[in-house]
């Protein structure tokens, strides 16, 4: 008699589950991701319960304003844009190697810390015959850049441009939200209001221009932050958090749930809704695309914009 094979748990998702997951985590709303995926809300929901289901633990936390990533969902998300990456490059197999040719490549402080590293890495990978050239610009210096053809593309603040020659293509909004210390008062609660950070000693960050968008929120609300430091650093930021010397807002791109000495930063929903920070590809209008600008501009609007079997390019 054969042996009793072990039963061992078994998941089941999809990749359209991970694409809905990914622009859930992305965009941190389902009617916004729903809208993003060209498909119902109702879609969207019952696709990440399933995949919750399947995996046997919480992906988000449901809030009044947003989604938020548990710590779960916050590892399965690398893996989630793992999977993607390789489908991808099994997707591309097919292309011939001699497309490529060089580019050169423009971004903000931010972006290229935070955004920019993988998906250069991935590109490599994808088309070895592109070679890109980074150049590391703050918002007027790219604008510039673009009109006087110093470089190709750029991939920065869009929210930021308001240069009508200045094309944009806004791939990822990514929230803003409170970062307190685990022991601080409003790390228990679950939505926190403007005026209760505006009692508090406020980290302001400068980086791409974040201190003009607060700003403009603090104004909006008519509230003055008690800002006690300003740095354009945001391992400053993060460690003068995790210190418990004050609060910031940032986004969840800049998010890291670590400070540089091992002090650990949480994160809480602010009930007001503040502008996201927007960030995606910039391009001189009317600019004649090369085969290594299109190869980019592609790789970046399949990867964040174009549901599957759907591609729509963006005007020039």
């Amino acid at each position: 008699m054969q042996p009793r094979a072990e039963q061992y748990p078994t998941m089941h998702f999809s990749l359209r589950q991970l694409r809905y997951f990914v622009t859930i985590a992305e965009l941190g709303q389902v009617s916004r991701a729903a809208e993003q995926l060209h498909v119902t809300q109702s879609a969207v929901t019952l696709s990440i319960r399933d995949l919750e289901d399947s995996l046997g633990y919480p992906l988000f936390t449901r809030a009044t304003h947003g989604m938020v990533l548990t710590d779960d969902g916050r590892q399965f998300l690398s893996h989630a844009y793992a999977i993607e990456s390789e489908v991808n490059a099994a997707r591309n197999m097919q292309r011939p190697d001699e497309i490529g040719g060089e580019l050169t490549l423009a971004a903000t402080s931010t972006v290229i810390g935070y955004f920019l590293p993988e998906h250069v890495h991935r590109l490599a990978s994808l088309h070895p015959r592109l070679q890109i050239t980074m150049r590391e610009m703050d918002r007027q210096q790219i604008e510039s850049g673009l009109l006087d053809n110093q470089f190709d593309l750029a991939v920065m603040v869009t929210s930021n441009v308001d240069n009508a020659a200045i094309r944009t293509m806004t791939l990822v909004d990514s929230q803003r939200r409170l970062w307190v210390a685990p022991a601080h008062r409003l790390a228990r609660q679950g939505e926190v209001s403007l005026a209760d950070v505006a009692r508090e000693p406020l980290m302001m960050l400068t980086a791409d221009e974040a201190a003009i968008a607060a700003q403009r929120y603090w104004k909006h609300h008519g509230l003055t932050p008690d800002v006690r430091l300003r740095s354009s650093s945001i391992e400053a930021i993060r460690s003068m958090v995790g210190n418990g010397m004050g609060v910031a807002i940032a986004s969840d791109m800049q998010y890291r749930p670590w400070t540089l000495e091992g002090n650990r930063v949480e994160t809480v929903i602010l009930k007001e809704p503040i502008a996201a920070m927007s960030v995606g590809l910039a391009w001189r209008a009317g600019a004649p695309f090369s085969p290594a600008m299109q190869i980019v501009q592609s790789y970046f609007r399949q990867r964040y914009l174009d549901p599957p079997a759907r591609h729509k390019t963006p005007r020039r």
